[in-house]
């Protein structure tokens, strides 16, 4: 079963940026995969995501301001995060897409002055 374990956020204000890290077990090579994130009281979104060839689409208020990258071997997927606004908090997650496993815990990003 593949395990997915996210770091990298924290609280940051307005503007600020961050760097998350998602490892994966084993590699994904040949896999899509993407980041997600749920907001308190809203449904899990896609944010980004990037397939074998590393082109990338993004949710349209992501667009110019966060980026996806990814390792192949061990598999990990990245999500620089900058210009960061308040609406940007939530829990991130990253799996696999458009079929995702079995969720990781996530990582809290709260963006707040």
């Amino acid at each position: 079963q593949v395990q997915l374990v996210e770091s990298g956020g924290g609280l940051v204000q307005p503007g600020g940026s961050l760097r998350l890290s998602c490892t994966v077990s084993g590699t994904i090579f040949g896999i899509y995969m993407a980041w997600y994130r749920q907001a308190p009281g809203k449904q899990r979104e896609l944010v980004a995501r990037i397939t074998t060839d590393r082109s990338t689409k993004s949710l349209d208020s992501v667009k110019g301001r966060f980026t996806i990258s990814r390792d192949n071997v061990p598999g990990a997927v990245y999500l620089q995060m900058d210009s960061l606004k308040p609406e940007d908090t939530a829990v991130y997650y990253c799996n696999h897409y458009p079929h995702t496993w079995s969720w990781g815990q996530g990582t809290q990003v709260t963006v707040s002055s």
